[in-house]
């Protein structure tokens, strides 16, 4: 962990400097995730099996791709109860958010007669990949499919690597909640391969979203164009924006929720107060004694950690539209004026008691978010996601009057004579 005070001459070089340290090398993969996507693209289910075999240490024939009902089945039956009623209070929260985004369909009859418009219609078939390495995310399943369901989409098909053909219950538990179609028991870049590509086993689709490893995120780069993605994900961040009123044992635990997701995940503090700086470092390296996952958490906070000290509030917000964080905790007496200068964050959590971590699960907006600066210009996963805007024209003799002659000058304009000419025969005017 590094301590940086925006004050300090040299401040934005050793900001880069800290912000650079977790940029992954993708030409490390690009190589051989190219080579798995040529194999599955060439041999489809006899590449995918090998490929599981090689990664995940498990022998599967084509026929066995797929997870069966009465597997899901008896998996869900060895979900304790009580987490089956939160994985359903969860998914209830998620549905109603997305629901509210459902856009409207427009139709509107402009001054010169013409009747514009634009509607909204969901994608035919969606890949979810849903990790599988480190751990196992039912929450992941649910703000991937469910949005994707409320939008209209026809087919989900689901991806979850399951090393040494170990199946997590939970996962698909919750796969059968939010409605997912298909499940097969297959992940990195073999996955993204075959939901991009198609095989005997598994249709292709037209969407691939879900977080995973380097492979899975360069096979996503690479498969962009056969098929749509929701974006290449890094790993996991939070900026804390937090004073000195604060307890500094909760700081701590919100800094380390992000930090036990992966060594190369992100956690910074930024506060104007030194003293209460210095009691969020020790309480972190308490609380890291009592965490299971403090191996991950301790790594990530040492390599990646960061406490940043400004002078205002002001500069704090600037701060953070620098970072453009995956996600931001205003922890802060009045948080109104940080929130309203903050332009660039993935998500936003608001006040003493809303950790990011009630986002990751309950809190109805979704947690795919984007990483590792993007969202300077991405947002979020959401149900515009599974929908494709198209738009319309309907025109009569009279309206094309109106608007006709200026597209013949343009079309002319640009050398396009056939362009010209389509609207001006309609006129009954060649030569106009």
């Amino acid at each position: 962990m590094i301590r940086l005070h925006a004050a300090d001459a040299g401040f934005n070089a050793a900001l880069d400097r800290l912000l650079e340290t977790r940029r992954t090398d993708a030409a490390s993969v690009d190589a051989p995730v190219a080579a798995i996507l040529a194999d599955v693209r060439a041999r489809g289910d006899d590449a995918v099996c090998a490929a599981t075999a090689r990664f995940d240490r498990l022998t599967l024939t084509a026929g066995h791709l797929r997870i069966t009902d009465a597997e899901i089945a008896r998996a869900c039956e060895n979900v304790p109860s009580e987490l089956l009623a939160a994985l359903d209070f969860a998914a209830t929260r998620i549905e109603a958010f997305h629901r509210l985004q459902l856009p409207a369909p427009i139709t509107h009859r402009d001054d010169a007669g013409l009747t514009l418009g634009m509607r909204w219609t969901p994608l035919d078939a969606v890949g979810l990949y849903v990790p599988g390495g480190r751990a196992a995310y039912p929450s992941s399943v649910l703000m991937n499919a469910l949005p994707a369901r409320i939008a209209g989409v026809g087919r989900l098909a689901m991806c979850v690597p399951t090393p040494d053909g170990v199946l997590n219950p939970l996962v698909l538990a919750a796969a059968r909640r939010a409605g997912v179609d298909e499940i097969y028991r297959v992940g990195g870049a073999q996955a993204i391969a075959a939901l991009a590509y198609g095989t005997a086993s598994i249709a292709a689709v037209d969407r691939i979203v879900g977080p995973g490893n380097a492979y899975v995120a360069e096979a996503k780069r690479q498969v962009f164009g056969t098929v749509g993605i929701d974006s290449i994900a890094g790993p996991s961040e939070v900026v804390i924006v937090a004073d000195a009123a604060n307890d500094p044992a909760h700081v701590a635990l919100d800094l380390l929720a992000q930090a036990e997701h992966d060594p190369l995940a992100q956690a910074i503090l930024i506060t104007d107060s030194p003293a209460f700086a210095d009691s969020v470092v020790d309480a972190v390296q308490t609380t890291l004694a009592t965490l299971p996952r403090a191996a991950i958490a301790g790594a990530s906070w040492e390599a990646h950690g960061a406490i940043i000290l400004v002078e205002s509030w002001q500069q704090a917000a600037e701060m953070v539209n620098r970072l453009a964080p995956e996600h931001l905790q205003l922890m802060l007496a009045e948080p109104r004026a940080v929130f309203e200068a903050v332009r660039h964050a993935g998500a936003i959590f608001i006040g003493r008691d809303c950790p990011e971590a009630i986002g990751d699960y309950v809190g109805g907006p979704n947690h795919v978010l984007p990483t590792s600066g993007t969202a300077r210009f991405a947002s979020g996963l959401s149900v515009y996601d599974f929908l494709k805007r198209t738009t319309w024209i309907q025109a009569d003799r009279a309206a094309l009057r109106i608007v006709g002659p200026s597209a013949i000058a343009l079309a002319r304009a640009e050398g396009l004579d056939a362009h010209a000419s389509s609207v001006a025969v309609r006129l009954d005017e060649p030569n106009l």
